[in-house]
């Protein structure tokens, strides 16, 4: 039996790695290392405040939710954000629709050792040269507090973390694309 030794030891791999790289050079493969995909033709984004329907007594639901999506369409894309749907590429609009805060888990004499809090948005995300949204539906976010240690501001942070959450999942539906 005869083995062939080859005079270039390593030389598939290398080569197969410089086709990969001279078809991502060349385009015919493309891939986001953070999984955004985004139309080369599309660079404006138009974020409204959504209005807060919730009833929370929480003045600013509002804010969070805006703050938290434009600094992750503007960060983690290129996209450029907008102030007049007129200008932009993508309209992304909504309402916050309700928010609870209840006890989660109850402790054995029977007060809350847990409260949960869950806000529910309902949104769409429309590319502006089309008639129909692409997506038009529902988010919720939720988390807990220990309502003993500090309520105002665990309700506080809970209601932050839920926003967080709504924001994370419409930029997903938005723009991933794996």
């Amino acid at each position: 039996m005869t083995t062939v030794k080859s005079t270039y030891p390593g030389s598939v791999p290398l080569i197969s790695l410089l086709m990969a790289l001279m078809l991502l050079q060349s385009g015919c493969l493309r891939y986001s290392f953070t999984g955004v995909t985004i139309p080369a033709n599309v660079s404006t984004i138009y974020i409204p405040f959504f209005q807060d329907n919730s009833g929370s007594g929480l003045s600013n639901l509002s804010d969070q939710l805006n703050n938290a999506l434009v600094n992750r369409f503007v960060n983690q894309t290129r996209l450029r954000l907008v102030s007049d749907p007129a200008q932009a590429d993508i309209l992304m609009e909504g309402v916050i629709n309700a928010y609870s805060n209840r006890p989660f888990s109850v402790a054995g004499d029977q007060t809350a050792s847990l409260n949960r809090v869950q806000v529910s948005v309902r949104a769409s995300y429309q590319y502006a040269d089309e008639n129909d949204p692409r997506w038009s539906k529902a988010f919720s976010g939720q988390a807990e507090y220990d309502p003993a240690v500090n309520p105002l501001d665990g309700e506080l942070e809970a209601a932050s973390d839920a926003m967080q959450q709504i924001a994370q999942n419409m930029f997903n539906d938005s723009v991933g694309r794996w």
